[in-house]
Formats: structure tokens, C-alpha cells, sequence
């Protein structure tokens, strides 16, 4: 495997040149420009978020590859994308979703590996679960996806919907948010109780913002003002499944899908509804991931495949990170999300079988960008990963 790639790279070592959106300081950019140099091709061309947002765009040569990266962890693109001073204020997301994909727009040229169409897809939760059911993908049931869902005013439409449906525990979350920001876990019991577990913080004034410690809320009154000032951003409800256990934590897995491969996969625990590892969840074991589902009577290539199913869905753009939750018992899942940048995982090598053994998720995209590139080098207009590159 290791000899295969070396000749790989030395074949194409100077007949691709790379391109990066990304924020130049950002650890995602370093991590893809180390996978291109190690390719034996020279560092790719930076171009910053905050220069495409403030001009509106970018060109980009005929030949160049064009990866988009992810605008977070940058104040100033911050505030560029969503019109406000604080970045850990919650609010603003829907102005975010229209500024970058306004921005994606007027990006010109190049060969992308991002299709901007798949982009505003994946960036509206709503049309991505209604995408990702049209195509039979396994998804949690959602009141507010397809063309005839309703739009969900505050708390009282959040209310009436679980009525409706027979939702008592559901996730109520932020129609083009990230990183679990403003997702709240929302559950009822007898008696009136209720509770609502969130990584949202709210100030003696009514203001959210993002926190890194989970919050929990037994109070309605807190509840429904969290959701009535989160509403005109955009909600998206989606009935909570009972999520498989992994040592008395609940546990799901982001796995990585490269040109339509599952090539990198982590499990998640947690002892919160919120596996996100910036909210407290930790790496579990993949090996006894795979133990109990296959313990279950299910295959591990059809767990893995149902991600390669949801990615799919997208088959302009590259790589994505499919969020699976599997079910209490582990035979069945259910995808939660579908991720554009979902590929930060240092140091996690491939899956065994999957063509990127010894591959970072970075160094896999390299090595499907240069074989689509060698395959079909007269191919420069918007197109991306041909499914199954490693094969």
C-alpha cells in the first residue's frame, strides 16, 4: 500500500495544483497543506474567508482543484458571515446561511471539489433530512422537512407539533447551525415535567449564547423564551431516538465519506443527549462498535453504508461527515446529520478495507482529488469525487 502510493504521488507530482478556501490560521488548512506537500506537490494556493466575504467571491485558475474549508474559528469571518460582534452568540444563523451561500455563488472557476448547490442543501438541516428521506436514507422522523412542512414560529408551534405527532422527546435545532449550536434535547414526563438539554447559556436579558458546558432547563418558561428567540433564524424538529450504549454512554459515530467511500469512522460517547467532543463526549471504541452490531445480527459494511447512502445524496462534493445514530442494540441507524466539514479528525487513519489504510481524512481527499484529476484531466467545470476513487 505504501509503495502504491508513492508511485501514485510521483506520477502526479506537478500536473495538479491545489487550492484552499479556508481561514489561512486555522489547523483544517494546515492539515490539508501538509497532506498536498506530502503528495509531492507544492502547498495550496490560501485563499482567506474573509477576503471572498468581503469582495464577494474569488476566481480561480482553469486547472486548480478548489476545496472549500470550513469558516469557523475566525472572529473577524464571524462577524462577516453573521453581522454580529460576539462569535459566541447563537443568534444570527440564518443571516450566516444567506451571507456564505451568497458568497459560494460568486466563486469562479476551478475544478471544485464542494458543489455550492450540495453546500446549501447540507447547510439547511430541513431540505437536507427531506433530501436524505427522498432517497429512502434512514433519518429520524421530521415534522418540519419536505415542501408542504410547516414553518415553526416559537414555542407554541414546537408544543403543538409534539402533540401532533406523538413527539414527547424530540430535538429542537437551529435550521443552518453547527457544532450542536442551539440544539436543544427536549423531553416530557407526567405530571407537566419537562426538561430540555442544550449547550445554549441564557443571560438575566434574554441574549444566548454558545457555552462549552451543557446546560439543562426544567423550567418551561426558560424553555419556550430560548426557543421563541432562536425561531426566526429557522427550526428544525426531528423525533429523539434511543441511541445504543457504549459503557453507560450514549454513543454514535462520525464517519467519514471520501468519493463515496466510508474511509475514517469515531465513535462518541457521551452521559449527555449531545456527543459533540467540544460539549464534554469522548472517543469510544470502534472495535466493540463493530463487536456489538455485528453481535446484533447486522453487517458492518451495511452500518458503513448507510453513511456512503446519505453521502450519496451529494455526489458533487467530495467528502462529507455523516453523523450515525445507531439504535438501542446496535442492528439499525439512523443518519442525524450530514456534514460539509465534518473531516477534523488528526491522526485517525482509514478503515481497514477501505483504500485509505494509513490516510488521514486529509491525505484521502488528496489521493481521490489527484486520481479523478488523472482520470479525467480535461474535466474543469464544477465537478467533483467520482464515487469509489480508492477502488
Amino acid at each position: 500500500m505504501a509503495a502504491h502510493h508513492e508511485d501514485f504521488r510521483a506520477r502526479e507530482a506537478g500536473a495538479a495544483r491545489f487550492a484552499v478556501v479556508g481561514n489561512p490560521e486555522n489547523r483544517r488548512v494546515a492539515l490539508f497543506a501538509q497532506a498536498v506537500r506530502a503528495a509531492g506537490l507544492p502547498a495550496p494556493r490560501v485563499v482567506a474567508w474573509a477576503d471572498v466575504l468581503r469582495a464577494g467571491g474569488a476566481g480561480f485558475a482553469a486547472g486548480e482543484l478548489v476545496r472549500l474549508d470550513s469558516p469557523g474559528e475566525n472572529t473577524e469571518v464571524d462577524r462577516l458571515l453573521r453581522g454580529a460582534e460576539d462569535p459566541t452568540r447563537v443568534e444570527g444563523s440564518a443571516h450566516w446561511y444567506a451571507t456564505l451561500t451568497s458568497a459560494l455563488r460568486g466563486l469562479r472557476g476551478g475544478v471544485r471539489l464542494d458543489d455550492p448547490d450540495d453546500l446549501a442543501v447540507l447547510f439547511d438541516k430541513r431540505r437536507c433530512h427531506a433530501v436524505l428521506a427522498g432517497a429512502g436514507v434512514p433519518v429520524p422522523y421530521s415534522p418540519t422537512s419536505g415542501a408542504r412542512a410547516p414553518t415553526v414560529g416559537g414555542w407554541d408551534d414546537v408544543r403543538a407539533l409534539m402533540r401532533e405527532h406523538r413527539m414527547p422527546r424530540l430535538f429542537v435545532k437551529l435550521a443552518h447551525g453547527s457544532s450542536a449550536s442551539g440544539v436543544l434535547a427536549v423531553e416530557t414526563a407526567g405530571g407537566g415535567r419537562i426538561r430540555a438539554t442544550t449547550s445554549v447559556e441564557r443571560a438575566p436579558d434574554g441574549r444566548l449564547f454558545n457555552s462549552l458546558r451543557i446546560h439543562r432547563y426544567t423550567d418551561e418558561r426558560q424553555i419556550a423564551a430560548i426557543v421563541d428567540t432562536l425561531a426566526p433564524d429557522g427550526l428544525h424538529l426531528e423525533r429523539w431516538l434511543p441511541k445504543a450504549t457504549q459503557r453507560g454512554r450514549a454513543a454514535d459515530l462520525r464517519v467519514v465519506v471520501v468519493a463515496g467511500k466510508a474511509t475514517h469512522a469515531v465513535v462518541r460517547t457521551s452521559a449527555s443527549p449531545l456527543t459533540n467532543l467540544h460539549l464534554g463526549g469522548r472517543r469510544g471504541d470502534l472495535d466493540a462498535a463493530r463487536a456489538a452490531a455485528e453481535a446484533s445480527g447486522a453487517r458492518w459494511a451495511d452500518v458503513l453504508g448507510v453513511c456512503e447512502q446519505a453521502a450519496a445524496c451529494f455526489p458533487r462534493t467530495l467528502c462529507v461527515g455523516v453523523d450515525l445514530l445507531p439504535a438501542t442494540g446496535w442492528r439499525r441507524a439512523a443518519v442525524g446529520e450530514v456534514n460539509a466539514f465534518g473531516d477534523l479528525l488528526p491522526g485517525l487513519t482509514g478503515l481497514p478495507g477501505s483504500g485509505a489504510e494509513g490516510l488521514d481524512t486529509y491525505a484521502a481527499q488528496v489521493t481521490a482529488a489527484l486520481a479523478r484529476h488523472a482520470r479525467a484531466p480535461h474535466e474543469h467545470e464544477n465537478r467533483t469525487g467520482t464515487p469509489h476513487a480508492f477502488a
